[in-house]
């Protein structure tokens, strides 16, 4: 009898903690950034090209993520600032066609909310962020019958540890992020 009920509670605490792979809907989610101009005015922009997965249980807990954005997809809504923006004095976007990042930890911080620390990679460098992290709320999808769940990181990035842009008094150093993610159990 104990080793009946032991390996019933073994194979529930399986079955509860169990990850699945989630994948990003682009069409329900942005990248979003703000950087301050000339110190009056905050800018905002957005990258459109870009894929998230991450590997995370039902409650979108332990979750691990990996990001990859195209650099030449950076939209400021302005042709001429994205061009610059895409050029060798910011992202040099041909050389480093691509931002990735790839967690490391997760710890929950509250019912709905947690911290997600990883590995951003910008322009040729490699250096760890911490990205603030909450569970919106997660739905089981009428068309799929498979698990929804919508969430929104944030962060900050120092744009000059990356080497994205020199030293100026008409940018700020620190560039906001706002992720907004929908994301579709696989």
């Amino acid at each position: 009898m104990k080793k009946t009920l032991f390996a019933i509670a073994l194979l529930t605490g399986l079955v509860v903690s169990a990850q699945s792979t989630w994948k990003s809907d682009k069409s329900h989610s942005k990248i979003g950034f703000s950087i301050t101009h000339l110190m009056i005015s905050e800018v905002e922009g957005s990258f459109g090209d870009f894929d998230i997965t991450a590997t995370a249980s039902d409650t979108f807990e332990n979750a691990e993520f990996s990001v990859e954005i195209q650099t030449a997809s950076i939209d400021t809504d302005n042709e001429r600032r994205d061009g610059h923006l895409k050029s060798a004095d910011f992202f040099d976007a041909e050389k480093f066609p691509a931002i990735s990042f790839k967690s490391t930890g997760y710890e929950k911080t509250g019912d709905k909310t947690f911290t997600l620390t990883g590995n951003l990679t910008m322009h040729g460098v490699t250096k760890p962020i911490t990205l603030e992290g909450k569970v919106n709320g997660i739905i089981t999808d009428q068309r799929s019958n498979k698990l929804k769940a919508g969430l929104k990181l944030t962060g900050t990035v120092n744009r000059l540890e990356f080497g994205v842009g020199g030293d100026t008094p008409t940018l700020g150093d620190d560039v906001e992020m706002t992720i907004n993610l929908e994301m579709a159990q696989q």
